[in-house]
């Protein structure tokens, strides 16, 4: 009798033990996994998460939800939930900056996040309204530095990565143009086409129809080589200035989730880049795949949070 009482205790604890340690014991996902996107529904970032959405919730059988808590807010809500894997982020450059344009954050984007891999990287063109007499990147230089203050740029806001590639150009081509935030990269692309602003540094898939319909006119790509989609335009390097932007997305972690299921992460994310379905979705947003071993998207962030913090204090 004893003996039975000995073993039904055992068992308890070994339920709650096991009950207390949440997922410990359970294989990975065993629950719906959450993305939140700190941008809005038809973004970039958006259409990124749910690409690879759809990819581990098919490779998983598992649910993956995508939420979009545009702002501050989702980075802020991704960096404070319980570091088990079931809550991740997808964001892009941008995140390097949000700690440099938001004084006040209730987290630290280093500190508070773990990268898992980055997922794709998207050229970035700089584009200017038709009226803007420049044909080329040398004449749209001498044109800026001819008339200091008078041209100016628009981005979809501080932590977007046209104004960051914008700032970095105007960093390196050493030249005064004025900033014109807008809400959003649609609205910025309107501005351009109707005249409100003169530069944007747009997403291939956002200008290319727009460039191709002669609507706006492409001065440079910001990238090392040429673009399949736009062969006929020249990189910066090409065009006279050492200047290449390298945007990306990634998908990150709050900090602290255990180190084997930031492996299978690393892991199973990277299946999904690699398998034709998602391959073929990534090359309709003229989106070029890419991703890290663990640890080095890490690296990535730490670098250009740092790069991006000395840039700033000239702006």
């Amino acid at each position: 009798m004893l003996r039975r009482i000995g073993i039904g205790v055992a068992l308890l604890f070994a339920a709650i033990a096991a009950a207390n340690t949440g997922h410990s014991n359970e294989r990975y996902p065993s629950q719906p996994v959450r993305i939140i996107v700190p941008f809005g529904p038809g973004s970039l970032s958006d259409i990124m998460a749910r690409i690879v959405a759809d990819g581990l919730s098919a490779k998983w059988k598992q649910q993956v939800i995508v939420e979009n808590r545009p702002g501050v807010a989702g980075s802020a809500a991704a960096a404070k939930v319980a570091p088990d894997g079931y809550t991740l982020m997808i964001t892009s450059n941008g995140h390097t900056v949000i700690g440099l344009t938001n004084k006040n954050l209730p987290f630290d984007p280093v500190k508070d996040f773990t990268g898992i891999t980055r997922i794709s990287s998207l050229p970035m063109s700089l584009i200017v309204n038709l009226d803007v007499p420049a044909e080329n990147l040398k004449e749209l230089v001498a044109l800026a530095k001819a008339s200091p203050g008078k041209l100016n740029f628009t981005s979809p806001g501080l932590a977007s990565t046209a104004y960051i590639a914008a700032a970095l150009f105007r960093q390196h081509a050493h030249i005064n143009v004025q900033h014109i935030p807008y809400k959003s990269a649609p609205e910025s692309l309107t501005a351009i086409l109707r005249g409100d602003a003169q530069m944007y540094f747009a997403a291939v898939n956002l200008a290319l129809e727009q460039v191709q319909g002669k609507k706006v006119r492409v001065i440079a790509m910001a990238t090392e080589k040429r673009v399949a989609d736009m062969p006929n335009v020249p990189t910066f390097r090409e065009a006279g200035l050492e200047f290449v932007y390298d945007s990306w997305f990634g998908l990150m972690a709050p900090a602290g989730v255990k180190p084997e299921i930031l492996q299978q992460l690393n892991r199973d994310t990277i299946a999904v880049l690699q398998s034709p379905e998602t391959q073929a979705r990534m090359a309709k947003q003229s989106a070029m795949i890419v991703f890290d071993e663990p640890g080095a998207f890490d690296k990535i962030i730490r670098e250009e949070t740092d790069k991006m913090a000395s840039i700033f204090k000239t702006q």
